[in-house]
């Protein structure tokens, strides 16, 4: 499993040492051993959760890793809204070592697990925020992530607004992107593209929404 993961990220430009791996991992145990309690009822087992959830994290992790180089911005400040069980936020947590990566969910449970998840795993760039994104929320991240908030149209304007100006939204699609549903400019942002990829698991057609926050 370890090896699939590191040769994942290598595929992404994304290099993974065998104790991030490991971490991983482990991190998909913790899921798997909690899963009724965070009613995942559609994990079939830790393969899929390697394969598929932490996949996508690391697709997002590697997407970070790059932009960041590019804007010249060693420690980045990331965020994952309505992060769920941490897919994407604790992965990029323990892809990204130089990164600080905030949880942020609404519901009690699914926190509890991710700060019990990051006090097993030993992480110290992770944290948790039990809030609801645009509900009362400040915010000012470089990069910022979504994979299961809600429809893009409607929540856009919200997680635009969570990062800083000329900071990055990534948001997860599936085969057909909603980006053209949008008003991006209206929401305070511009679109830098629509980018395709795959998962270990199936050639299924995913995509990722880039969006940055326009100078105010």
């Amino acid at each position: 499993m370890q090896e699939q993961l590191v040769s994942f990220a290598a595929g992404l430009g994304l290099t993974l040492s065998p104790k991030q791996a490991d971490a991983l991992v482990r991190y998909a145990q913790l899921v798997w051993e909690k899963k009724d309690f965070l009613n995942l009822t559609s994990v079939s087992g830790l393969e899929e959760i390697l394969s598929r959830h932490i996949c996508d994290g690391l697709t997002a992790a590697a997407k970070i890793n790059a932009m960041a180089h590019v804007k010249g911005i060693e420690h980045p400040q990331v965020a994952d809204a309505g992060a769920g069980a941490g897919y994407i936020g604790l992965t990029a947590a323990i892809a990204l070592e130089q990164a600080e990566v905030t949880l942020i969910e609404s519901i009690e449970k699914r926190c509890s697990f991710m700060n019990w998840a990051i006090l097993q795993l030993g992480l110290k760039n992770a944290k948790v925020k039990q809030v609801r994104l645009g509900q009362g929320t400040k915010f000012a991240f470089d990069f910022l992530t979504e994979r299961a908030m809600g429809q893009l149209p409607d929540i856009l304007a919200i997680c635009l607004g969570a990062v800083k100006p000329e900071g990055v939204f990534i948001a997860f699609q599936g085969e057909n992107p909603q980006t053209q549903d949008c008003d991006v400019a209206a929401c305070g942002g511009v679109l830098l593209g629509v980018e395709r990829y795959t998962l270990p698991c199936d050639n299924k057609k995913r995509h990722l929404a880039l969006f940055e926050k326009s100078e105010k």
